[in-house]
């Protein structure tokens, strides 16, 4: 989440005019993430998140995004609904930009999680794995190890080096997972971004899954190897939390037990994880106006990340 593009108050309250969710009190920007523009809506019946779509997303998947939630949320699982306007239009558009009202859902993103927090969130990844299985739509993974090597390509060795003078060796390391990425993994629809701040938690329970616009077919371990590279590490991304990389697993196996092919990739899968996030960042520490109200990440914490997975192998999910 950020925000990118500034709306006024005229316009929001016109745009919530258009949805029966009463009359629009407050509007507030939101500053975290890096992808969309999204702002807390407050009305006289409730609180929503409005979110307009600004980079990395064709217009032309947000039957897929916004159909999914509607699909999970029905489904029992902690994702906010999408609020369909009074035309039942799911979106709407401001200009060439579009929109999407989305429910609000209580909680707050944990800073530093525990591990019975970390278990919550593998037994709630494995049950939108399972959920989404019936779900008739598919959308590629435009974000697999090639792709993001080539972004880092595009982004070039000396952009790269400007941001950390290390961080054009992830050129090598690249070409090796591309070249040793696994097949026949069993598939689902996958979150592949399901980073602290994309879960809301109460306590040791997750209310809500969101920031679905990553979402794609892909294999369910990956989703998993994503997920312990985003929870189960230090703040500097340098040494992996044992304790929480067992409860990520052992809450995701209280619903959906992983097969040994599935185990024996995880260290690969982790890396391509890695590698991805590394790019994504860098492009976005290249890329991001100056006068975005978005903080900038450092692709480094992902390398270091990387190198922890290259180092233990088998043992960082032990």
């Amino acid at each position: 989440m950020a925000v990118y593009t500034h709306l006024g108050a005229e316009d929001l309250a016109r745009l919530v005019a258009e949805y029966d969710v009463g009359e629009l009190v407050s509007a507030k920007g939101i500053a975290e993430g890096v992808s969309n523009s999204n702002w807390l809506i407050e009305t006289t019946r409730a609180r929503y998140i409005l979110t307009m779509y600004e980079r990395r997303i064709d217009t032309a998947d947000l039957p897929f995004f916004l159909g999914l939630l509607d699909h999970l949320s029905d489904a029992g699982c902690p994702v906010p609904r999408t609020i369909h306007d009074r035309s039942g239009a799911a979106w709407r558009t401001i200009g060439e930009k579009a929109l999407a009202l989305i429910e609000f859902l209580p909680g707050v993103s944990p800073t530093a999680p525990d591990p019975a927090q970390v278990r919550a969130v593998g037994a709630a990844l494995a049950q939108m794995h399972l959920a989404a299985k019936d779900f008739p739509m598919t959308r590629t993974n435009d974000l697999g190890p090639q792709d993001t090597l080539a972004i880092l390509r595009q982004c070039g060795r000396d952009a790269l080096a400007s941001i950390d003078g290390a961080l054009p060796t992830i050129f090598e390391t690249g070409e090796g997972i591309v070249g040793n990425w696994p097949d026949g993994l069993p598939t689902s629809i996958i979150h592949s971004d399901l980073f602290p701040d994309n879960v809301l938690m109460l306590g040791d329970r997750v209310t809500g899954m969101i920031d679905f616009y990553f979402a794609c077919s892909g294999a369910m371990a990956y989703d998993l190897a994503v997920t312990h590279a985003a929870w189960c590490f230090d703040g500097s991304g340098g040494q992996g939390d044992p304790a929480l990389g067992a409860a990520l697993i052992e809450g995701y196996e209280t619903l959906r037990p992983l097969s040994d092919h599935e185990r024996t990739a995880l260290p690969l899968l982790a890396q391509g994880a890695c590698l991805r996030f590394i790019a994504s960042r860098a492009q976005d520490w290249l890329d991001t106006p100056a006068d975005a109200l978005v903080h900038r990440k450092d692709p480094m914490d992902f390398v270091r990340r990387l190198e922890f997975y290259r180092a233990n192998g088998q043992s960082a999910f032990a």
